[in-house]
This record gives C-alpha cells, structure tokens and sequence, in this order.
C-alpha cells in the first residue's frame, strides 16, 4: 500500500508528468487521498473566498454513471478515484462572514474585515453568470492544480478532463444548480504503455521581459 509520504519531487513531477491513458483501477489508501485533497484546500484564492467544491467519486457504480455524462471516456471507470471540481455561485454569499472572522483570528485588522464586508459583497454580486463562470474557473483551477501535483509527488498518475456534458454531469452527482463543473482530475497508477512526450515549447517562445516582445533576460 502506498503511504502518504513523497516519492518524487516537486520538481520531477512538474516535468515528468503526463495525462495518463489508462489506469489499473487498484485502490487509493485514504490517507493519500486525503493529503491530495488538503492540496487543493490550501490554495490561494480570490479575497480567500475558497469558492471551489469538490465531488470525489470512487465506487464502481458511481464512476459508471460518471464515464456515461463525460463522452464514455474509459478513464473514469479506470481510475481508482475521480475528483469532480465545481465552483459554487453563490459561495461567496454563504461563506464571506465565515471567512472574515477566520480572518480576524488570523490577524486581520478590524478595520480591513469591515470594509471587505462591503467590497466584496458589491464586487462579486456585479458578476453577470458569464462572468462568475469564468472568475469560478480561475479560482478552481488553482486548487485543482495543486492536487494534480500533490498525486504526482506521491507516486500517482493522473489525468486532468474537461471532456463531459456540464448537464449530464449535475444530474449524475445530483449537484445544485448554483455548482459549475470546471474539470475532473483522474488519479491513479498508470496501465500499460505511458502517453508520448508531447513536447514544450522553449521559454524563448512564451516568454517576454518587461513588455511583449522583448526577450527575458535572466543573466
């Protein structure tokens, strides 16, 4: 059983990771599921709203009826576990008060609680739900990548979907209405041949130093 201990490097599993194909269904230990879980929930945020919502589906059944709602794509059945990343609406509504006063227990001055209160509150509610989409997909990607890592530094292999039907999936998990689904995270160990190197392109090409066009300079 693999325990909750790293076995490869932050570094390593940032460049030797790769979709996986497919996977070999064995079983997840709880406490390595749990370590890539507290991953994501350490994640940065904005105003530390913390709008992300995870559905982590394990059992047969369930991934069953999850590959038919993602294009009967076989790695959700595969995979020994699939993490569901959403992004509520209307999070923000029920959470702000909460996350103030976490706020204030960590230090935040009264005075900064008080006028977030307020600015948050008319910042988010400004959102058309276009908008709020696409903030909610910021948000919980930032998690979701923070988990992928986490997998790969315990000696997982993973593979991040955006392949499924956003209507299919809510009746599927019986999400509320106010949930968008971002992306699912497959996790588990690799089966037969590992995917092609497909490539990166060099920093030269992405890139830029001070304005576009103008090469970084690093030394």
């Amino acid at each position: 059983m693999t325990s909750a201990k790293a076995v490869k490097t932050l570094k390593e599993a940032i460049e030797t990771r790769r979709s996986t194909p497919s996977f070999d269904s064995s079983p997840l230990p709880p406490e390595d599921l749990e370590q890539i879980l507290h991953a994501g929930l350490q994640a940065p945020s904005g105003y530390n709203l913390q709008p992300w919502r995870f559905v982590v589906v394990q059992s047969p059944e369930h991934r069953k009826r999850l590959r038919a709602a993602s294009f009967n794509q076989a790695k959700i059945e595969e995979a020994s576990v699939v993490i569901v990343a959403c992004g509520d609406m209307d999070g923000w509504r029920q959470d702000l008060h909460t996350i103030l006063e976490m706020g204030r227990a960590g230090g935040m001055p009264e005075s900064y609680a008080a006028q977030a209160q307020t600015s948050v509150s008319n910042y988010m509610s400004s959102f058309t739900p276009d908008q709020m989409k696409l903030w909610l997909t910021k948000q919980v990607t930032l998690a979701f990548t923070q988990m992928l890592l986490m997998a790969e530094v315990l000696g997982y292999d993973t593979a991040p979907m955006e392949g499924f039907e956003q209507e299919k999936v809510h009746e599927t998990l019986r999400l509320p209405l106010s949930y968008w689904v971002v992306a699912m995270l497959c996790v588990g160990h690799l089966k037969g041949a590992d995917k092609f190197d497909g490539g990166r392109f060099a920093m030269q090409h992405t890139v830029f130093g001070e304005e576009y066009g103008k090469a970084l300079r690093l030394k």
